[in-house]
């Protein structure tokens, strides 16, 4: 998922600087949504393992 965001985010910089506005802005906006859902899944990830007691492995 977070590889999703880098790809989005990566269009809007290429289409910003090829002067297109819109889609740089909408590319833009799905680059930060899809990264505060990775964001929000990893908390929740994060939270889940703490409360089941085991560690991250090794």
């Amino acid at each position: 998922m977070l590889r999703w965001a880098l790809v989005f985010f990566i269009v809007a910089i290429v289409a910003g600087v090829l002067g297109f506005g819109g889609v740089a802005g909408a590319a833009t906006e799905i680059a930060k949504i899809i990264f505060f859902i990775f964001l929000v899944l990893l908390v929740i990830s994060l939270i889940s393992g703490a409360l089941r007691g085991r560690g991250p492995r090794a």
